[in-house]
């Protein structure tokens, strides 16, 4: 009798708990939606490795890519209260740098008004550079958000005088443009309130390795973000960052890996998903740093065209064209891609010295593409010369330091090779062999002091 009164009694108050109303959310806060449980997504997608090679084709097709920092950050632009802060670190962790709490810093996007962008202009210079992707900021560490998100107020449409949605311009202007548009999101949030500065650390770490407060509500606003990112704007690429800390585990990145890939299944992904551990995302993220050798999957060098990510006023340090010309086609013999970062200023506007540099890189390009872009490493070792690159059929020679008798040796023999000729130019180079490699006779003048091109087509 006793057992019945207490299954009566369960039974009640399991259907009371089932009809009852939901609990209001407080005024202050916003209800999110659910993202859909780690498993079943795990059960919606898989992949053959011939899929994946189509899915990544493009991207690895690509070799330059523009990256883009650009936030509330722009305004400090590395300076606060008449100090420069930390000359050597970039103006985005300018929050953390010069340890400024909410109430310090948050009100800069009172203040945030770009009103010369133009994401047309943009899009062009990215197609003047001869860049075949963009990579921007939507949220960066300091949580401010660059697109038009409805789970926060924190964003340039609602917290901004600008009050307009830059992403979707550049969305837009880039897929008119033929240019994949894609999304930097950091897991790292100074602003989210699930998340403070680390107790366990003092100074610059307690930013650095934020602690979390209530990780499945921030992960829950993640999650509902990255929806947004994916539904509204359709991003070919997604790079994550700021996974460095304690709280963010590998188990953390499949889960969330497996959650974007059941909203878009073709998108890319970077290592940054989970802990950069092989496995991790779809490719590899060597920052500020150009690997000695090729790597054994995908990767790309992310690297300023100054010392920095997001804008700083007094730095004038821009690598010249000679040297992202040598960087470009360095990666591009290792098998890697290349993200050169800009960083715009409070107005909107890159600043006209990086632009500058990017349309000489770009008419380099012009001239010699066919080098670049979709090709392979190099099939030999480094030669003291410059770098090779190579496509079916064909091998180029990069040639850095033009050899001053006009005599190129190359390792390959010469009943191998049906023409060799500097690229732009129509005189076909005499051949000379010499065993197992042979001579190329190019002439006593290179085509580029910085990077002359020798294409060389196999029988």
């Amino acid at each position: 009798m006793k057992r019945s009164v207490i299954c009566l009694v369960a039974l009640a108050l399991l259907l009371s708990s089932c009809t009852a109303p939901p609990a209001r959310a407080a005024d202050h806060e916003e209800v999110l939606p659910q993202p859909p449980a780690a498993g079943a997504i795990a059960r919606t997608y898989a992949e053959t490795p011939a899929q994946r090679d189509e899915r990544m084709k493009w991207w690895r097709e690509a070799r330059y890519g523009m990256f883009i920092h650009w936030g509330i950050y722009a305004q400090p632009a590395g300076v606060w209260k008449g100090q420069v802060v930390d000359p050597k670190h970039g103006s985005e962790w300018i929050q953390c740098d010069a340890l400024l709490s909410r109430a310090e810093y948050e009100p800069l996007a009172k203040t945030f008004n770009p009103v010369r962008f133009d994401a047309a202009q943009w899009v062009q210079l990215a197609r003047q550079a001869g860049m075949k992707y963009m990579v921007i900021t939507s949220k960066h560490h300091d949580g401010f958000c660059m697109y038009d998100t409805k789970l926060s107020d924190y964003s340039i449409v609602r917290r901004s005088p600008y009050g307009k949605d830059p992403m979707r311009a550049l969305a837009d202007e880039c897929r008119k443009a033929g240019i994949r548009f894609g999304f930097y999101y950091s897991q790292l949030d100074w602003h989210h309130p699930a998340q403070r500065n680390n107790p366990k650390h003092e100074g610059r770490k307690a930013y650095r390795f934020n602690a979390v407060t209530d990780k499945p509500a921030y992960v829950a606003f993640l999650k509902g973000q990255l929806r947004e990112l994916i539904e509204n704007y359709d991003p070919a690429v997604l790079f994550f960052d700021g996974e460095w800390t304690d709280w963010w585990t590998a188990k953390d990145g499949k889960d969330l890996e497996l959650y974007v890939r059941s909203l878009k299944k073709d998108i890319i992904l970077n290592n940054r998903v989970g802990k950069r551990k092989p496995g991790d995302g779809d490719y590899g993220t060597p920052e500020q740093q150009i690997p000695a050798t090729g790597l054994n999957y995908d990767w790309e060098t992310c690297m300023t065209l100054n010392g920095t990510w997001g804008y700083k006023s007094y730095d004038k340090a821009w690598k010249s064209r000679r040297d992202v010309v040598r960087k470009l086609v360095d990666i591009a013999s290792k098998g890697g891609n290349f993200l050169l970062n800009v960083g715009p200023t409070a107005e909107g506007v890159i600043p006209e010295a990086s632009a500058e540099r990017l349309r000489e890189v770009g008419k380099w390009l012009a001239a010699n593409g066919e080098a670049i872009y979709a090709t392979q490493a190099s099939p030999f070792d480094r030669p003291a010369w410059g770098r090779y690159t190579r496509r079916a059929g064909v091998i180029y020679a990069h040639v850095f330091d033009w050899p001053a008798d006009g005599r190129l040796e190359v390792p390959v023999a010469a009943e191998r090779i049906a023409r060799a000729a500097v690229l732009g130019r129509d005189v076909k180079a005499a051949i000379e062999p010499a065993g197992k490699a042979c001579t190329l006779r190019v002439g006593a003048k290179a085509a580029d002091e910085d990077c002359t091109v020798v294409r060389i087509e196999m029988k």
